[in-house]
């Protein structure tokens, strides 16, 4: 059981309790890139990016393999081509595998959405009346 708030981690990219909200509208995990750049290496396409935000500490250049392109609809209701991540999240005691689209949240109060993808794979529920349920866990 997780709250509609949560502390988790994103190891790989070297972020650490990140401040996320649980939406459970939202189909996909989305975390928050800017200067987002595409390229390629040894012929495969990669990504790198910032996840600054205002709720995260994080001055980091990411760089990852592109897992997925596609139109994914934002807060707006309109659809946005983007590009997905695959990496690992920690979150209440799991770490779990998970797709994560790289989206502008600057105006958003978290910087990374957990969906309802991720939470499934966790067979996590929601307590939307309450936050904070889970221990903060650090991790690799």
């Amino acid at each position: 059981m997780i709250g509609w708030r949560e502390r988790v981690a994103l190891p790989e990219l070297g972020l650490g309790m990140i401040e996320a909200k649980i939406d459970t509208g939202a189909r996909t995990t989305a975390l928050h890139a800017s200067n987002i750049r595409s390229f390629e290496q040894d012929g495969a396409p990669w990504v790198e990016f910032h996840p600054e935000h205002d709720r995260l500490d994080a001055a980091r250049l990411c760089r990852l393999p592109v897992h997925d392109r596609r139109a994914i609809t934002n807060t707006g209701g309109v659809p946005e081509d983007r590009i997905i991540i695959r990496t690992r999240l920690l979150i209440a005691g799991h770490r779990l595998r998970i797709e994560v689209s790289l989206a502008d949240r600057a105006d958003m109060a978290f910087p990374i959405i957990i969906g309802r993808t991720a939470l499934r794979r966790g067979k996590l529920l929601v307590d939307s009346g309450h936050s904070w349920l889970t221990n903060p866990q650090k991790g690799t």
